[in-house]
């Protein structure tokens, strides 16, 4: 029975920002992770491709978009349709403080707004199958898709198996009415689903709407439904923002009540929220940090820091480039790896590529150093006796003999900071072991072997381990 990790879970009216890089990097992480201590994984993505949110970029599209496509506006798919729900929520701000400035009350003005009303009546039009809505629907999701493969590939995320929100929720709302037929959900005088979870310490949760349209919840139910029926799972993770430990909660005591027997596999990896210094992210104001955008910042900033620190050994300019790509997104993955997923973050794009100090670049530079040692000695290496090791030898030995037992420990705990910070000791015990003792020079041969094996041992732990977290190590630089 596999382990299944849902990871990433975008909504289509977006592109992906940086609290999805978390995302995705975790839950890819984890699931190598998982793979490499014998468990069968798949690894799954949740696309939000339908509801209110969506049809807010839909409408603005339609009534301010000019018949634009990402072609005619030399825009990825996934920015074009996020700027458009921008630009719906730019235009209900501007409704609702005229209605207020006419006296109306907050509540009053949001009941009246003629955009929300609309954004409403496309929702219950694709519910109702409206071919129009569907058309564009399909047009501006398959924009998105198109721009959403872009970045994970750049990422290097993958999935084995993509679910819709747009197939789900029809199984979810035939769950919600087998939940009224066991009395294990109420329906209210206006006609809306919820279940009392007050006993339980909760509070009441909304499963349906009162005009019949489905909530989170209600989806969540049938794709839990749905991955229990496709891979009968011995556990299901979920990585998702701690702000939604509730839901969770939630999800699996609904189903418990339902007497769904696997709703014990639900797991819930919760993480903090990740900031840049400058302070939170909100897509609806469009100041979110897209994650395209920062890929290349990260990138210009490896190039830049790289050609400045004079570290490129003759390399032609399509090695140079594959270094800087290297190096910029290796920065980036292993400093959010490094933390413990359920601390809240500060992503410092500038620190994170510094070439001393806990660092990917540290790491990827002493892979690279350690390539050239044994490049240098140009010869099989393999281990001899030695009478008497070095302590630097003896310690550096240790750490690498613990490699196993951290990545055991790195799954288990469905943790890659484990194994993250790891790998900077030993990197940092590698460099201590370099500087201290002679290598290429040494003349006792017993001696000099020894020493290259362990180079090459350690070289190797790198490489596997930062393979682990997503990273890839150059050979020079």
């Amino acid at each position: 029975n596999p382990v299944v990790v849902e990871y990433s879970s975008p909504n289509t009216n977006k592109p992906l920002h940086l609290g999805h890089i978390r995302n995705n990097l975790l839950g890819y992480s984890v699931s190598q992770l998982l793979k490499a201590t014998g468990n069968n994984v798949v690894k799954v993505n949740l696309v939000n491709d339908r509801g209110i949110h969506i049809c807010k970029s839909m409408l603005a599209w339609k009534l301010f978009g000019n018949g634009e496509t990402p072609q005619s506006g030399g825009k990825k798919g996934d920015k074009l349709v996020g700027d458009f729900y921008v630009h719906f929520d730019k235009k209900y701000k501007e409704e609702l403080a005229e209605l207020k400035a006419n006296g109306l009350s907050e509540e009053e003005a949001t009941a009246k707004s003629v955009l929300m009303l609309q954004a409403r009546e496309m929702l219950l039009k694709w519910e109702a199958r409206d071919q129009e809505t569907l058309g564009l629907w399909n047009r501006m999701n398959s924009w998105v898709y198109e721009g959403f493969d872009i970045t994970y590939r750049r990422l290097g995320v993958d999935f084995d198996k993509i679910y819709y929100e747009s197939q789900t929720y029809l199984l979810g709302k035939k769950i919600v009415e087998e939940g009224l037929e066991k009395g294990v959900l109420t329906k209210k005088a206006d006609g809306s689903v919820w279940i009392d979870l007050t006993a339980e310490g909760l509070d009441e949760k909304l499963l349906l709407r009162s005009d019949g349209t489905s909530v989170y919840m209600t989806q969540d139910l049938g794709t839990a439904q749905l991955r229990s029926d496709d891979f009968a799972p011995q556990k299901l993770i979920y990585v998702v923002g701690n702000e939604q430990n509730y839901h969770f909660d939630v999800l699996k005591l609904i189903l418990q009540k339902l007497g769904r027997p696997w709703a014990d596999s639900i797991f819930h990896l919760s993480y903090g929220m990740v900031e840049l210094p400058e302070g939170k992210m909100k897509s609806r104001e469009g100041t979110v940090v897209d994650a395209d955008d920062l890929m290349d910042e990260m990138i210009a900033t490896a190039r830049a820091m790289t050609e400045e620190l004079g570290k490129i050994e003759d390399f032609n300019s399509s090695e140079a480039e594959s270094l800087y790509n290297m190096v910029g997104l290796g920065a980036l993955k292993y400093f959010i790896l490094k933390v413990d997923p359920k601390k809240n973050m500060t992503f410092n794009p500038r620190e994170s590529i510094d070439f001393n100090g806990n660092t990917g670049p540290f790491i990827q530079y002493t892979h690279a150093r350690i390539k050239s040692v044994l490049r240098k000695a140009g010869e099989d290496v393999a281990f001899q006796n030695v009478a008497e090791l070095h302590s630097k030898e003896t310690d550096l030995l240790i750490l690498l003999y613990q490699f196993p037992q951290v990545l055991q420990q790195a799954a288990s705990d469905l943790s890659p900071s484990t194994l993250a910070n790891y790998l900077f000791d030993v990197a940092r015990e590698y460099n201590q072991f370099y500087h201290e003792l002679t290598i290429l020079k040494e003349e006792n041969p017993a001696k000099r072997a020894l020493r290259l094996a362990l180079s090459q041992l350690t070289s190797s732990v790198i490489k596997n381990g930062m393979k682990l977290l997503g990273i890839d190590v150059p050979e020079k630089m």
